[in-house]
């Protein structure tokens, strides 16, 4: 693996862990060559394309220098038109005491949606862990996919998990 496989950005990408240089490494060596990545704990696995790929992201809770922290929580992905953000709706029901009956409502939470997790469609059921704020609306990682189960439009379906 050269360094020029990696270079997809116009900023110098590496990894913080590995130094070209030093002796002295926090990362692993894999079949590939030397590569950082870590388990992120609270008993998710990580990924085989955190620990043989090639990627490099900062914001990514396996391989970068973001850690999981608070809460987690489950949608199902609506939008994935941005670059490493995905949007997950959760549905939830609100109680009205006055007619004694619930009402639908949701949520939209933009999550960073590391390379690890290239395979990500509309639909798909994700597990996201609150993080440090990546950016101004993001604050949750991707930390599990499990595919699409929903036939049809995703945006619209009610699904509590």
């Amino acid at each position: 693996q050269t360094m020029a496989d990696v270079q997809t950005e116009k900023a110098y990408m590496r990894q913080d862990g590995v130094s070209l240089k030093s002796k002295k490494f926090f990362a692993k060596k894999t079949a590939k060559g030397v590569r950082y990545w870590k388990n992120v704990g609270l008993g998710f696995k990580t990924p085989k394309e955190a620990i043989e790929g090639k990627y490099v992201d900062r914001k990514c809770p396996f391989t970068g220098e973001v850690s999981i922290r608070g809460r987690i929580l489950k949608g199902m992905v609506i939008s994935t038109k941005m670059k490493h953000t995905i949007i997950i709706r959760r549905n939830y029901l609100h109680f009205i005491p006055k007619y004694k009956r619930f009402e639908k409502r949701h949520k939209n939470i933009p999550a960073h949606c590391s390379p690890a997790f290239s395979h990500v469609k509309e639909g798909d059921i994700v597990t996201i862990g609150q993080c440090r704020p990546i950016s101004k609306t993001v604050r949750f990682n991707v930390l599990k996919v499990q595919p699409n189960q929903i036939f049809g439009s995703a945006r619209k379906q009610f699904v509590l998990f």
